[in-house]
């Protein structure tokens, strides 16, 4: 199904797509931002902590840092880890600054050894920084926190770069992928030739995401904004522990279509994995979709292919006549658990 303007202004309803436009353009202006760098020595345990989109953004830190000397953790919920002391740098981030969990993390840290640096775009989290001078950082949303997602990881990226081993020059070139990638997928190539557009329209009942480790974080996200953006279920798996379980499931008649996102330069034994699962697709008659990312670093891979990933589910959106931006669901949850005290809590 071929898409058009008008489509997509009459079903994205804030222009969301807009925004996935200028991705490039606001990750360098974020990456050049004028925000103070951290100053922390001796940093050799990282904990992020953040839930949704904002926990998207710590898997890909968790990408980047998996093959240092800096032990990592994430926290998606309430608690903090009991490994925590003096040499431990608490990153909690909330793009609203309302996110009760992560405020909740924040406030046992506070009360910990650690040392702590919050990003949010104010809300809760910069008053209660403010109140217990704790290194707070104020970056700017886009609409939601999803379409933010360049803002705050470039961002993030450039102030936490004194204690994160990353290249400069990985940095930039991540940057000028997604620059690439604009011209491919963005709403300036609303053709059969935009690859985005392409796998929105092979998508149908249930996605099952695989994915190699190193790019979890893509298959995290894209699962996520399936859901939030084209409001379906999806799930992800990955391919060499699906390989010891999750296969078996196919020996039935599926409702769900496979997703297999690839690493182009994949470990030599998984991408033999990837083969011999293919062929048991062809061999059953499965359908399934390829998607590669670029040969670049693990940081040009991931924000590319979550480039790719994320349009495909806004265009999944239109094509199935629903708006990307409301959150109905989501929101009833969030009202609900501010019926409880947590201002009084965090006092």
């Amino acid at each position: 199904m071929s898409i058009n303007s008008s489509d997509l202004d009459r079903f994205d309803s804030h222009k969301m797509y807009k925004i996935y436009d200028e991705w490039p353009d606001i990750a360098e202006k974020s990456y050049f931002t004028e925000l103070g760098q951290v100053n922390f020595d001796n940093i050799k345990h990282l904990v992020f902590a953040g839930m949704g989109g904002s926990g998207a953004l710590h898997d890909i830190f968790a990408a980047i840092l998996s093959k240092t000397d800096i032990h990592v953790s994430s926290v998606k919920g309430y608690h903090l880890p009991s490994t925590i002391n003096s040499d431990t740098l608490v990153v909690t981030t909330s793009v609203s600054g309302n996110t009760v969990e992560t405020l909740t993390v924040l406030d046992s840290s506070r009360q910990s050894k650690c040392k702590i640096i919050a990003f949010s775009s104010g809300g809760k989290m910069q008053d209660y920084c403010s109140r217990y001078r704790i290194e707070h950082r104020n970056i700017p949303m886009y609409l939601n926190p999803r379409s933010s997602f360049t803002s705050y990881l470039f961002s993030m990226i450039r102030v936490l770069e004194p204690v994160i081993p990353i290249r400069k020059k990985d940095v930039l070139e991540s940057i000028n992928e997604l620059k690439r990638y604009k011209k491919n997928i963005s709403s300036d190539n609303l053709s059969n030739h935009n690859p985005a557009i392409d796998l929105a329209n092979w998508i149908s009942d249930i996605p099952m995401i695989y994915y190699p480790w190193g790019l979890q974080a893509a298959a995290v996200r894209f699962k996520n904004s399936l859901q939030e953006n084209a409001k379906i279920h999806a799930m992800m798996e990955d391919i060499i522990e699906t390989s010891h379980n999750g296969i078996v499931a196919w020996e039935r008649e599926p409702r769900i279509k496979p997703i297999l996102i690839r690493g182009h330069d994949d470990y030599i034994k998984t991408k033999e994995r990837w083969n011999i699962i293919k062929e048991y697709f062809d061999h059953k008659g499965i359908e399934y979709k390829e998607i590669f990312s670029t040969d670049g670093g693990i940081l040009e891979k991931t924000v590319s292919l979550i480039y790719l990933l994320d349009y495909s589910s806004i265009y999944l959106s239109v094509i199935s006549g629903i708006d990307p931006n409301p959150v109905i669901a989501i929101d009833f949850i969030k009202n609900k658990t501010t019926n409880i005290n947590y201002d009084q809590q965090l006092e």
